[in-house]
């Protein structure tokens, strides 16, 4: 049986129904999924066609690397947007910002879909879509925190890496919808048509909108969380700028936690967009795009079980020693995987994609309740935002166009050697994560303000 909990006036609390919880995960994990898909079907894209559509003038080389400059613009805006969601997210409720985050997503991606190529508007083209990527990344960095507080408020103590892995399926169902999305475009328009240079890579862009409205309709229908209101209820809680009380008390954490992030972020994005790039590129593996779609589906599957399972592993032996051995693990695959994809066969794509994704997925599914569980309730959704997203410039930003220009010049064991540095670098900075994880959301704030008194 699920144990009372007290509140921050020291008022004992009923547990969660099971129904109250699963409608909770469900809503969290279709608020990431929908969000992710609007960021993931970017990254395809800009593997895939953007070189052409926005940079023809630039050369097949050139042109793969400005389209990733647009899409690291997104992880620049990712830490502006954990700040200002989490400003309104700590202030006003996790709720209503959620709702606030899925609508700039859902209208940003559709617009992308409609710019006009570079050869019907110029420069303007590769502008609008800078300026509309910009916009993603503010609603995916307000995102993140406030889906994994959304469940991680509403879980009990013991059970709090299952349920905080739920958001946490976003990625690997948002991918798999992606690859989905592209694949059938795909094989409608043909592997290489004009009409899918033109007009199929828009189709994934526009019918994000009906995902938006699905998403919208299910975050309507949730309450706050208890932790919250009983927090803005409190007298003594309440802060009136939570991004500079939470680098004021908490500096520690928030860089600790972008660090060993920083991680999870290359090896998603270089499994999820690099990789797409490099098994399509004639200077690649030379796979079709339906073969290399395909293969991201299946990864999806594998990737989406080992989430829910290192999640429920954190509850037993911990969230760092879980989060500490897929790291520990990355460091000799990020050795091995370009020689296994010089094979250059659809199979040997398959295994490197997929082994990547699912050392990701074994430290990314304990995030969830890790990060929540290091910040006080007063600035929570601004810390636990900026940490995450601070990996986010670094692994997910700034890696895949170093990977990229490595490629380029020094052969694709470089890019390898990188991953492995960035590996050894989180282990560090998880071990160094303070844990937390046996004390309750509800009396964070009031045990780690004790520390400072």
């Amino acid at each position: 049986m699920t144990p009372t909990s007290r509140t921050s006036s020291g008022e004992l609390q009923a547990p969660h129904s099971p129904k109250t919880l699963r409608k909770v995960a469900f809503a969290s994990a279709a608020g990431t999924t929908i969000e992710f898909y609007d960021f993931f079907i970017y990254g395809t894209a800009a593997a895939l066609v953007f070189p052409v559509v926005f940079f023809p003038a630039l050369g097949a080389a050139a042109g793969t690397v400005a389209s990733f400059g647009t899409f690291a613009v997104a992880f620049l805006a990712r830490p502006i947007g954990a700040i200002i969601f989490g400003h309104y997210g700590d202030r006003i409720g996790r709720k209503k910002t959620l709702i606030t985050t899925l609508l700039m997503m859902g209208i940003a991606t559709v617009m992308i879909g409609l710019i006009p190529d570079a050869n019907t508007i110029g420069v303007a083209a590769p502008i609008l879509l800078v300026v509309l990527r910009f916009v993603q990344g503010l609603a995916v960095g307000g995102e993140w925190a406030g889906a994994t507080l959304l469940v991680a408020e509403y879980a009990p103590k013991e059970k709090r890496g299952l349920f905080g892995s739920f958001p946490q399926l976003g990625p690997s169902a948002a991918f798999a919808l992606a690859s989905a999305t592209f694949l059938i475009t795909n094989l409608t328009l043909g592997d290489k048509s004009e009409a899918f240079i033109t007009i199929g890579w828009r189709v994934p862009f526009i019918l994000s909108a009906v995902l938006v409205l699905i998403g919208l309709w299910v975050r309507l229908n949730i309450e706050e969380t208890p932790v919250f209101k009983n927090a803005a209820s409190a007298a003594t809680t309440g802060s009136r700028l939570p991004v500079l009380e939470s680098i004021k008390r908490q500096p520690r954490e928030i860089l600790l936690a972008g660090g060993a992030l920083t991680l999870f972020f290359a090896l998603f994005y270089m499994g999820t967009a690099y990789l797409t790039s490099f098994a399509t590129s004639p200077t690649g593996m030379q796979l079709t795009r339906v073969e290399v779609l395909s293969a991201g589906i299946i990864a999806s599957v594998f990737v989406a079980a080992a989430t829910l399972a290192s999640g429920m592993l954190s509850d037993r032996f911990g969230r760092k020693k879980v989060i500490a051995t897929a790291c520990v693990l990355a460091v000799p695959w990020s050795l091995v995987l370009f020689p296994i994809l010089s094979a250059n066969t659809v199979f040997a794509y398959g295994l490197g994609l997929t082994v990547t994704l699912v050392i990701f997925a074994v430290a990314y599914g304990p995030a969830g309740a890790l990060l929540p569980e290091l910040f006080e309730t007063r600035y929570r959704y601004t810390g636990a935002g900026m940490g995450y997203n601070l990996g986010g410039i670094i692994g997910g930003g700034i890696v895949p166009i170093v990977a990229a220009q490595l490629a380029g010049t020094s052969g694709a064991w470089a890019i390898g050697v990188l991953l492995a540095g960035i590996s050894v670098f989180s282990v560090f900075c998880t071990l160094a994560l303070p844990n937390r994880e046996k004390q309750g959301l509800e009396n964070g704030q009031t045990n780690h303000a004790a520390k400072h008194q």
